[in-house]
């Protein structure tokens, strides 16, 4: 009832000047005196006790001030407002192709490939709560993970759960390809996008991934290839005599090329991520580069509270009465 934040009519303000007039008379009838009863002396009654009356004497007084003050109040319209925002968002439709074949577990980031790809993917998810993202995984093959989706956090699990071996490996990034378009192709969203991350080469699957990637072209998505893996050579996983996991220096194989070509084909970019922090700083390139648009509308909206006021106005006005009438009465 009090959140104001101004009055529709300021200048009724004004006749809270009443008040001292008001005052001033009170103060003057009171010095004045007015007896009740005429005695020959007081004498008798000096050394008596006060009751609750002598005490509550001005309440009635102070009660019909704030009674006129609280009706000018109300004269004047107060009004509270109320901000609101209207946000309108145009979200994109991502789809991450992330490669999960062995060559994955290679320990040239931390702890290994996959397992950061997954972190900072996870945190890239996250960082977009406006858009649809879907999630493809491939190795030999390819499969949807997740299709295109608001439920970031349920996404987050489920890349979560990618391990390698869900698929027979290889490396099929044509596969890959057309499996995140066949995602978007009926997407309506005005900025469709592929984050295509893999260490290899294609050398599984039945589609060419320039192919894969004309299509994407023709439906309007846009690719940014990642190439993950340090220069040189990596320690990688590989099955020893016993049937065991050994860990050997491996050629790090990227064609890069085919990637490059790629992401030009449709608009995209390619990028090469060597370790942690420099695939950390390629999403957020990406995350730069794929900005949602989002429209905020600010408006005010005022609402009368002047009732609540009159309410308190006449709640005063019976206490005030109450207690001249009933609590305070005076001897005729």
């Amino acid at each position: 009832m009090f959140d104001i934040v101004r009055f529709e009519n300021p200048r009724i303000l004004w006749l809270l000047l009443v008040l001292v007039p008001m005052a001033a008379y009170y103060v003057y009838r009171t010095l004045q005196g007015r007896a009740a009863i005429r005695l020959s002396t007081v004498r008798g009654v000096e050394r008596l006790r006060h009751t609750y009356r002598y005490w509550l004497r001005h309440t009635p007084f102070v009660l019909r001030c704030a009674v006129v003050a609280l009706v000018i109040f109300a004269m004047a319209r107060p009004q509270a407002a109320e901000d609101r925002q209207n946000i309108n968002a145009e979200g994109i439709d991502i789809v991450m192709a992330l490669d999960i074949s062995g060559s994955m577990l290679a320990r040239d980031f931390q702890p290994d490939r996959l397992s950061a790809a997954k972190d900072i993917g996870s945190k890239f998810i996250l960082g977009r709560p406006t858009d649809r993202i879907g999630l493809v995984v491939f190795a030999g093959e390819a499969f949807t993970q997740s299709p295109i989706t608001t439920d970031h956090v349920s996404l987050v699990n489920l890349m979560n759960q990618i391990q390698i071996g869900m698929i027979a490996d290889g490396t099929a990034i044509g596969n890959g390809l057309a499996t995140a378009v066949n995602r978007l192709k009926e997407s309506d969203s005005p900025s469709k996008v592929i984050i295509l991350l893999t260490d290899g080469v294609n050398n599984s699957g039945q589609i060419d991934p320039m192919t894969a990637a004309q299509i994407a072209a023709d439906y309007g998505i846009r690719i940014y290839a990642v190439g993950i893996g340090s220069e040189g050579v990596a320690p990688t996983p590989t099955l020893n005599e016993w049937g065991g996991i050994s860990f050997v220096q491996a050629k790090v194989e990227i064609d890069e090329e085919i990637l490059r070509q790629i992401a030009e084909q449709t608009g995209g970019r390619y990028f090469r991520a060597t370790d942690n922090t420099k695939l950390a700083e390629i999403y957020a390139e990406i995350d730069r580069l794929e900005k949602t648009q989002v429209e905020v509308e600010n408006f005010v909206k005022y609402s009368e509270v002047y009732h609540g006021w009159l309410l308190l106005a006449i709640a005063l006005l019976v206490i005030e009465l109450l207690c001249r009438y009933l609590f305070l009465r005076q001897i005729p």
